[in-house]
């Protein structure tokens, strides 16, 4: 028999973070902002109170560790996705819904349960907005390589931002009640309206 190999401990400590962080987003879709403490958080990720207040000291430390570690998930997911999508004339439509699957899915709902707490929060509201402008800045790269957009072009810029402000206030408005044939609809108009844009 052999003997056990110890996991080093720094090993340990990124899994203990990212089960942390994970809990953190899945206790923020289920529970929201006011359900989500670093209590649940703990119990839900498996790791004593004292493991969790050694790496994230505070709900604000650990919330804003998570909205990092979230955004950092929905771009990949992102990317994978956008990797099956084949080029050719259906390809914005493809990166189009993509991307508004991701503005109303649980990663979203959770990123939205933070901003809105950040609006009274003045310590959370420091730590995002520098966050959330990185964020962004991302998401535009990210949306203008799916579509292979050329922001030389006048109008590209504008018409990508503009995609990306629809699909947020359009998985705003799918937050309490199913809006998918109105956003069906919408989405349709928009994507003619991009295609002649791009």
């Amino acid at each position: 028999m052999g003997v056990p190999v110890r996991t080093p401990q720094q090993e340990r400590s990124r899994a203990t973070q990212a089960r942390l962080l994970e809990a953190t987003v899945e206790c923020l879709v289920e529970r929201g902002w006011s359900g989500t403490t670093t209590t649940v958080v703990a119990t839900m990720a498996g790791v004593s109170r004292g493991a969790q207040l050694h790496h994230y000291p505070t709900k604000a430390s650990l919330v804003m560790a998570a909205v990092e570690h979230l955004a950092e998930r929905r771009a990949e997911e992102i990317r994978t996705e956008a990797a099956a999508i084949p080029p050719g004339p259906q390809r914005l439509d493809g990166v189009v819904d993509m991307l508004a699957a991701a503005f109303t899915g649980p990663l979203y709902m959770a990123a939205l349960e933070v901003w809105i707490a950040a609006r009274t929060d003045p310590e959370l509201r420091a730590a995002l907005v520098p966050l959330e402008a990185r964020v962004g800045r991302e998401m535009h790269r990210l949306t203008v390589e799916l579509l292979g957009a050329d922001e030389r072009n006048p109008g590209v810029r504008e018409a990508i931002q503009a995609t990306l402000d629809l699909l947020r206030g359009l998985g705003v408005a799918n937050l309490l009640s199913d809006d998918t044939a109105r956003r069906t609809a919408l989405l349709a108009a928009w994507k003619r309206q991009l295609a002649t844009l791009l």
